[in-house]
């Protein structure tokens, strides 16, 4: 009798990331593969030129030749050597792909821990410390903006923490503000006009922040989203059935959750407006912000 298991055709292996000891690229050694997304997989490695470890980004095995993967990984590294920002995580080199190795994006390594993890271990942030996450973040966008780009992935897994001090990460969604088609982002975390498509600008960053603001004030997403899995951004939303709350509802009031100063309860709100022309500039919420820490410089708190 033929069994089961011999009549049912295998699944499609993925190929393996590289292990500890590979050499990923000339001058990098793995030390651990991190995670492994739609079409990237990061490691921690140590870098014999600089004799420390090092945060890299590279094409999947079996996405090495794909030409919009080569794209995304080339533009990130491209933004991120050439931007200089203490809120911004750092870029180190790009290691463009050979025979022997693909293209390698290599990145400083942050301590810290990402802010979601610090919202689902420890809770709501306090008033005080919540105001500087914002002037943080703000700063970072503004920054961006100024030269020429929107970040449009702002969430709490893009956020690393450290003895007060954010940092935003993964560029790889950069785009210069204009017309886009819709749906290329995080589905749980992209504002609406990013899902329909159209004319995106700042606002769709604000719509972000005000997001992670709220999350990071009552530890809850304003959307009730938690059956919804986080996907990884390299995916278009479009190609799923999922549904998108923030197109049909607008998001409960912080003050539904949280006790907060007037004004910062007030711009958190107005973040999450459905129409971007009607959300706050980031110039307007940090000075709000600013407001709240009495510190018109983003210094983390004591």
């Amino acid at each position: 009798m033929t069994s089961v298991a011999e009549t049912e055709k295998p699944e499609t292996e993925t190929p393996a990331p590289f292990q500890r000891g590979d050499e990923i690229a000339p001058g990098y050694r793995v030390i651990e593969h991190m995670r492994r997304g739609a079409d990237l997989d990061t490691y921690d490695a140590w870098s014999e030129a600089r004799y420390c470890r090092c945060f890299l980004k590279a094409p999947r095995p079996d996405r090495v030749d794909d030409t919009y993967t080569i794209r995304r990984i080339r533009l990130e590294a491209k933004l991120l050597l050439s931007f200089t920002h203490p809120h911004l995580v750092r870029a180190y080199e790009f290691v463009e792909p050979a025979d022997d190795h693909p293209a390698v994006l290599v990145l400083e390594t942050l301590r810290g821990s990402t802010l979601d993890y610090l919202i689902d271990t420890g809770g709501r942030f306090a008033t005080r410390d919540l105001a500087y996450l914002g002037q943080h973040l703000c700063a970072g966008l503004r920054y961006m903006h100024d030269q020429g780009y929107l970040h449009l992935d702002i969430k709490p897994g893009n956020i690393i923490a450290n003895e007060g001090s954010a940092r935003i990460i993964d560029l790889s969604l950069a785009k210069r503000p204009g017309r886009h088609r819709g749906g290329s982002g995080t589905p749980t975390a992209m504002a609406p006009e990013q899902i329909r498509g159209g004319v995106l600008g700042p606002a769709a960053d604000v719509w972000g922040v005000g997001l992670v603001l709220y999350e990071a004030a009552t530890g809850v997403h304003p959307f009730d989203v938690e059956e919804t899995p986080e996907k990884d951004n390299s995916v278009s939303a479009e190609d799923d059935d999922l549904d998108y709350p923030q197109l049909d509802v607008r998001a409960p009031s912080v003050r539904k959750e949280r006790r907060l100063p007037r004004s910062l309860a007030d711009v958190i709100d107005r973040c999450l407006e459905p129409d971007p022309e009607q959300r706050p500039s980031l110039s307007e919420l940090t000075a709000v912000l600013t407001d709240v820490t009495g510190d018109d410089r983003p210094q983390p708190p004591a």
